[in-house]
């Protein structure tokens, strides 16, 4: 049993209607989330980022070379607000992690570019947190974390998360 289960059977007895698989799913996706969140943000936290400064630069990373976009497209690939994505890079670029470049192909447009720096950071944060995670789901079994990768990508993909 789990915490989440302990909660089931509390509705069960309350409110029988309410103990769904859903909310199963809801309460445990919820839970595993939070841990995650936990440890990434203890990581970031010794480099002085947020999870925002961390998704910008692993994006910009995730691009290749020259590791740019358009702040436009950064914005989508983020789900963020072109003002949220402002925000952000302003605080990366005062950091010196990232550039803004002229278009010179559209004097209206920019290019965000991660700077030497902010390649080796990116590099740095996606090796670190991965330790984390993987510290964090060690005791989990190897063929029940490669399974639940698969079952959650088959939800995403059901939901109409598929690309």
């Amino acid at each position: 049993m789990d915490r989440v289960d302990e909660m089931i059977t509390r509705w069960r007895a309350e409110l029988p209607e309410a103990a769904t698989t859903e909310l199963e799913i809801v309460k445990r996706s919820a839970r595993l989330k939070g841990m995650i969140e936990e440890v990434t943000a203890r990581v970031l936290g010794a480099h002085g980022l947020t999870y925002a400064d961390f998704d910008v630069l692993a994006t910009l990373r995730r691009e290749g070379p020259p590791y740019r976009l358009k702040p436009s497209g950064l914005a989508n690939h983020l789900m963020l607000t072109t003002g949220g994505t402002s925000n952000i890079l302003q605080r990366l670029q005062s950091a010196g992690l990232v550039d803004r470049e002229p278009d010179p192909a559209d004097g209206r447009s920019s290019w965000v570019r991660l700077t030497p720096e902010g390649v080796a950071k990116s590099e740095q944060l996606a090796l670190e947190t991965t330790k984390a995670h993987r510290e964090l789901l060690s005791p989990v079994p190897p063929e029940r974390l490669r399974a639940l990768a698969d079952l959650l990508r088959d939800v995403l993909t059901d939901l109409g998360d598929g690309v």
